[in-house]
Parts: C-alpha cells; sequence; structure tokens
C-alpha cells in the first residue's frame, strides 16, 4: 500500500513518501519514485500512493510524460501546454486526471495527490485523483488556499494510531466488545477527542521538513515491527520535497542512482 503525507502551511506544502511499490501480482519494489515536479520551473508536484504503475509503464514514467506535455516539449500534444502566466491547480489536477485515463485498466487502484500554486496565488493548495479498480472518482480539493494541516494516505494504521487516537478498524472493534449500535455514535465523540494536532499554519517550512520525515518514519518503523501486518508493503528511502512561492519545487531528499554530479545538473 506504501504511504504518502503532506504537510500544508502558510510558507508552502512539504510532500514526502516511501519508496516502496507493488507491481503485477503482489511483488513489491523498494526503490520506486513517487513524488515528481510536474513542470520544471513551477511550483507544482504530485505523489502516488497503490499500485506501482499501470500496464507496462510506471506511474513516475507516466507523469514525467506529462510534464513533457504540461511544458511544451512534446510536439504531439501541444495543446497540453501550461501557460505559465495563467494556470489553476484545478487545471493541472485536470491534466493528471486526462492522461491516467489514457493509460487506466480495469484492475488499477492508486491515489494522486498533486500540490502547488496556481500561477500568480498567494497560497498553494491541494488535490487529490483517486482510481479504485479502474473507476476515477471526481476530483477534489483536500486543502484549498486558506486550508492547512496533516494528511496522509495508503497505509493508515500507523498514522491513524499516533493522531487520531484509534486504529482503522476502530468500528469493528467496539462492535466486537459488544458495544449497541445506538451507543456506537457516543463511542466516536470519545475518539474524536483523541486528535493530536501536530502542526500550525505558522510553522516554518523547515519544521513542516522534520514532521512529514517523522511520519513516513513512523509509518515504516511500525510495519516493520509489526507481527500481524504483511507483507511489508512500506519501505526503502525516504523521499521529500518542499514547495514553496518564492523558491518552488525544491528535493529536500531523494535517492539517486546516477551519479551525484549528473544529478546536481539537472535538480528536478
Amino acid at each position: 500500500m506504501t504511504v504518502i503525507v503532506s504537510v500544508k502551511i502558510n510558507d508552502g506544502i512539504v510532500l514526502a513518501s516511501d519508496s516502496a511499490a507493488t507491481f503485477g501480482t503482489g511483488q513489491i519494489y523498494h526503490h520506486a519514485e513517487k513524488i515528481v515536479n510536474l513542470v520544471k520551473g513551477l511550483p507544482i508536484g504530485a505523489m502516488v500512493t497503490g499500485a506501482g504503475g499501470i500496464g507496462s509503464e510506471s506511474i513516475t514514467t507516466i507523469l514525467k510524460d506529462l510534464r513533457k506535455r504540461l511544458s511544451g516539449s512534446d510536439t504531439n500534444f501541444k495543446e497540453w501546454t501550461l501557460n505559465r502566466e495563467h494556470y489553476s491547480m484545478h487545471e493541472v489536477a485536470s491534466r493528471v486526471a486526462e492522461i491516467l485515463q489514457e493509460k487506466s485498466t480495469p484492475e488499477v487502484s492508486m491515489q494522486l495527490r498533486i500540490a502547488g500554486y496556481g500561477s500568480g496565488r498567494p497560497l498553494p493548495e491541494l488535490w487529490d485523483l483517486v482510481i479504485r479498480e479502474g473507476q476515477f472518482h471526481d476530483l477534489f480539493c483536500v486543502r484549498d488556499e486558506q486550508g492547512w494541516g496533516v494528511n496522509w494516505d495508503g497505509d493508515y494504521e500507523a498514522l491513524n494510531r499516533l493522531i487520531l487516537g484509534f486504529p482503522v478498524d476502530f468500528g469493528q472493534v467496539v462492535k466486537n466488545l459488544g458495544v449497541p449500535d445506538e451507543r456506537t455514535a457516543d463511542v466516536q465523540k470519545v475518539a474524536g477527542e483523541l486528535y493530536n494536532h501536530m502542526a500550525l499554519p505558522s510553522m516554518p517550512i523547515h519544521d513542516a521538513i522534520d514532521l512529514a520525515r517523522y511520519l513516513v518514519e513512523t509509518t515504516i518503523g511500525f510495519m516493520r515491527f509489526s507481527v500481524f501486518r504483511q507483507p511489508k508493503t512500506v519501505g526503502g528511502p525516504i523521499e521529500i520535497a518542499a514547495i514553496t512561492k518564492h523558491e518552488g519545487f525544491r528535493w529536500i531528499q531523494r535517492k539517486h542512482f546516477y551519479k551525484r554530479e549528473l544529478n546536481l545538473s539537472d535538480p528536478d
């Protein structure tokens, strides 16, 4: 399932993920790329959890194909070129949905988070695209410009327990303990009081980076040592990117499979 975490504050958005990805009939690899800058030079990015690819292509390759279209370098899709002076995050998210619809197959299930700043906008946004067994759900805005906070997707168990204060199957646990249906709502109210706030809109971007890293590390550790959570679908190196108004999309931590000097010449 893997894990992705976003931390949205006034100064920008931090994206963090593990590197595990599941392909084919369940093969798990631990060096997948799951965060992509969608247009070099623009403050927009995306990350994914769920299936590692569609057909013969990894999701990263598909998103980089989209990057070529949006940047105007793919002559076969000139109409996709993003107007750098006039675009919205909804427009960008819609293009992500469109290219995935081209590639999608009935068995594909994944979730993509599209993050960044619309042209000339003072604050960033977060949009989600969910695909379940080839069915596309409507795009929805997870955090608008005024919204802020932590979001996590993929394997929810560790962070649900840490932040929400109860496990994913809390409702079933309550039922198994014999709590009658008419009292379930009261029990849920208790659970709501357990929420642990871990961010403020005024948080500095450096602290947001540290928080995102910690949350992914926590999920990886939980999955590693949890005896009953098999297979180990979270793991591998952690990747982190920050998107801010003035610095744009910047890698904070990423794995490299080319020599460092080659990566320095092309940081995105």
